[in-house]
């Protein structure tokens, strides 16, 4: 495959080629930790689909004209360069190397398909695709929330979420994020992370040093029912487990009241009631705190600085399915 690479030949140091995110996957998939199998769409296949169509120099042309003071002039200039990217064909030979990728996922024995849920190897399953800066996230800048993801992804909508996630590059808020980090003169590409979607009971994310108190020997745990997406943007509010990493103690616990949840829906997602009866309940249990804590432990210990990490429970298992550098921390 020219243009793809799955988890296990990326790592690291695979950041230029595979984006911030594509690296981090690869890099916890080869530390064997529990990370759902997938591919990422290189960031040079999006170079090319640029060069071939003309599409790199249209795009240059367009940011010449973005007035920063100006939100409504960012917003025009984006939704010129979107449109753009998506009324250009998709490379016919491209597109079969992705879908054939796709399939092969499916056939994997290594496919968590008590958790995914797909009916049968021959029919795929669902995916997440997720939008993979080559701009590296660092101890200063992260990509998080800047560029686009879509859950719950099939054959059909496939190469159509590729080009939504290779034009979210040029987004009002990734156009602004490239000038705050004076990334607008370096070449920014973008890789897509293709993974096998966990339907999530419990989602949400870890921060292995507290992101408030700045306290390096506690870690924090928020969990939420259902897909992790509405944590990550913040439309609804988490429990919270503190736990001391000295000795793997849960030493604080607030719990949250959840109404609502994300979840798969036929071929979507949707927005639903909690049952009355879990509303205010505790969305993981000590023990359960306690062996996701030790997981993201060992990511922090495997990279050797603080780390933002989001994860997914199904079917009694807990998968990582992102991590990347705090950098919110002052010290």
């Amino acid at each position: 495959m020219k243009y793809i690479k799955t988890f296990k030949q990326l790592n690291k140091k695979s950041v230029g080629e595979a984006g911030g995110k594509g690296a981090s996957l690869g890099e916890m998939t080869n530390a064997k930790i529990p990370v759902p199998p997938g591919f990422v769409i290189l960031a040079s296949a999006f170079d090319r689909f640029l060069d071939e169509t003309d599409l790199g120099t249209d795009i240059d042309v367009q940011l010449k004209k973005v007035i920063y003071k100006d939100i409504n002039s960012v917003d025009r200039y984006s939704n010129v360069i979107r449109d753009l990217i998506a009324d250009v064909k998709f490379p016919t030979d491209l597109g079969e190397e992705i879908i054939k990728s796709y399939n092969q996922l499916f056939s994997s024995t290594t496919s968590p398909r008590s958790a995914v849920h797909s009916s049968s190897a021959r029919r795929g399953g669902f995916v997440a695709v997720r939008s993979s800066a080559t701009a590296e996230d660092s101890s200063i800048a992260s990509w998080a929330g800047e560029l686009e993801t879509y859950l719950n992804i099939t054959e059909k909508d496939l190469l159509k979420k590729v080009k939504l996630c290779w034009s979210s590059l040029f987004t009002p808020r990734a156009i602004f994020y490239r000038r705050e980090k004076k990334l607008h003169n370096t070449h920014v590409s973008v890789a897509v992370v293709v993974q096998a979607m966990i339907q999530s009971e419990i989602s949400g994310i870890a921060f292995t040093v507290h992101p408030v108190t700045e306290d390096r020997n506690q870690m924090v745990i928020e969990a939420g029912y259902g897909l992790g997406e509405t944590i990550v943007s913040g439309q609804v509010t988490p429990d919270s487990y503190i736990i001391s990493k000295k000795d793997m103690v849960l030493i604080d616990i607030n719990v949250s009241d959840q109404e609502k949840m994300l979840v798969k829906k036929g071929n979507g997602n949707k927005m639903v009631a909690v049952k009355k009866a879990d509303i205010g309940k505790q969305k993981l249990t000590g023990r359960q705190i306690l062996e996701l804590a030790k997981i993201c432990a060992g990511i922090e210990k495997h990279y050797r600085l603080p780390c933002d990490i989001e994860w997914a429970y199904a079917k009694g298992k807990f998968y990582i399915v992102q991590s990347r550098p705090i950098t919110t921390l002052k010290k």
